[in-house]
């Protein structure tokens, strides 16, 4: 199937969860998780109406992203490394994968150079799996109002990579956590936090029922993963 036929059919699947859970469909952002795709590829999602896309590797980004349409919007999604703030502060719009006060203060900084706002989610390790990176959630709560005060830092919400799963239902109490610590961040801050970054191809539906706000599509929408040693090879101009 095409790009185009995949984004139809996850469209339709995202629209009927939420009316399950009685919510409005456009009240959930789908974000094309694009890593090792080609900018011919990602041109043509763009083309399809697809606009924003997930990346989790700066360098494969900062290659890629130059020969993308320039109405591509980006948020970054993958582990990030101090030393890599500077250029993610640069190519993206959202850091969705902030799991410490250091990486944050380090994005405030650059933040401050290039006299720009990082909108960020919270990235939380619900499960408290030793394999995977993310706040755990006692210590997110001890240094919210820290996070919070940084310069130039926008805190919208929260993300995380549940366990893997071949039932999609064993994802759902890790999702009803996510909402439920997002419910105490809004209480310890005194205002709202729009969004739950949480779901991917396998399990977003049962994401989109327990409240998030944007989910991380990779596979369903552009197919088994193409790894290749020059990604940015096949270029499209803006």
């Amino acid at each position: 199937m095409s790009f185009a036929d995949n984004l139809a059919a996850i469209q339709q699947r995202i629209s009927a969860a939420c009316a399950r859970a009685g919510r409005d469909a456009q009240s959930v952002l789908l974000l094309a998780v694009s890593k090792t795709c080609t900018a011919e590829a990602i041109g043509d999602a763009v083309q399809s109406g697809q606009i924003f896309f997930g990346e989790n590797k700066v360098q494969e980004a900062k290659a890629k992203i130059p020969h993308c349409p320039g109405k591509a919007r980006w948020h970054f999604i993958g582990h990030l490394q101090s030393n890599k703030a500077r250029d993610a502060v640069e190519l993206f719009e959202m850091i969705q994968s902030v799991d410490s006060l250091n990486l944050t203060r380090e994005i405030s900084k650059r933040c401050e150079q290039a006299a720009k706002q990082m909108p960020v989610l919270l990235e939380v390790n619900v499960a408290g799996e030793s394999s995977k990176f993310g706040y755990p959630p006692e210590k997110l709560l001890a240094e919210l109002k820290e996070l919070n005060s940084l310069p130039r830092i926008i805190v919208q919400g929260l993300m995380t990579v549940p366990p893997f799963a071949t039932d999609a239902e064993r994802s759902r109490p890790h999702f009803r956590r996510l909402r439920e610590l997002k419910l105490q961040c809004e209480e310890i801050l005194g205002a709202p936090l729009p969004h739950l970054s949480t779901g991917m191809s396998g399990d977003f539906e049962i994401a989109i029922e327990e409240g998030a706000t944007i989910v991380r599509i990779g596979t369903a929408l552009f197919g088994p993963r193409k790894y290749r040693p020059n990604i940015a090879s096949s270029t499209r101009g803006p």
